[in-house]
């Protein structure tokens, strides 16, 4: 079985092998990574605001699982969008884990004691002007989630395999502002998972293949 201890033995190695510094102080990759990553005319914005996201992945029996969120159908942005728990960086936060843990808290009600920060993914840029951190937490069993309902509709999460089978790193497009975008989907049976979050998960799972043998255990 895989295990927390044995995902987060794997992620160090894949810091190391990236030579990119210990996992909590990993800087972004050289070229910036977002929504513009599969549309070569797509432009970064040049105010970007600071936002933090906890990637939370859970160890549940048999494999770890990554917690996501539903967004609210109400809400006057990303309405009903599949997401990491997180949001905007605010004043009061020391750095960009203490905004994770914050939203997450205010968000599902998941408490920070129960959350391990490993470390982080690259910078991720959206086209709608947010630098987004993506914070890496070990979650363990049992905790108690009170998601607000006026931010979060629903909270599942999906199988650590699922997330690094390449097969499922689906790329679609839509024509948007007469323009065709591209994007990561994951093909999910219940939840459309695109976007951000799935780009963000592509490059968990790209990280990590390298060290586990492309997909194999990693428990060696």
């Amino acid at each position: 079985m895989l295990t927390l201890e044995d995902f987060s033995r794997t992620f160090d190695r894949a810091i190391a092998a990236a030579g990119d510094g210990p996992p909590k102080q990993r800087s972004s990759t050289v070229t910036p990574l977002g929504d513009h990553s599969l549309n070569p005319g797509m432009t970064i914005p040049e105010t970007n605001r600071p936002a933090a996201v906890l990637v939370p992945v859970v160890g549940r029996e048999g494999e770890p699982t990554i917690l996501l969120t539903e967004r609210s159908a109400d809400l006057p942005h990303h309405a009903g969008q599949v997401s990491f728990p997180g949001g905007r960086v605010e004043e009061s936060d020391i750095d960009h884990i203490d905004t994770a843990l914050r939203e997450t808290e205010e968000e599902i009600g998941l408490d920070r004691r129960h959350v391990e920060v490993i470390g982080r993914l690259d910078t991720y840029f959206t086209r709608t002007g947010f630098e987004v951190t993506p914070v890496v937490g070990l979650v363990r069993p049992p905790f108690e989630l009170t998601p607000d309902p006026v931010e979060v509709a629903s909270v599942f999460e999906v199988p650590l395999s699922f997330v690094l089978d390449r097969s499922n790193h689906e790329r679609h497009s839509r024509e948007w502002q007469n323009m065709i975008r591209h994007f990561y989907v994951f093909p999910h049976p219940d939840k459309y998972i695109w976007g951000a979050t799935a780009g963000m998960l592509v490059n968990l799972a790209e990280l990590l293949l390298p060290v586990m043998g492309d997909g194999a255990d990693a428990t060696g």
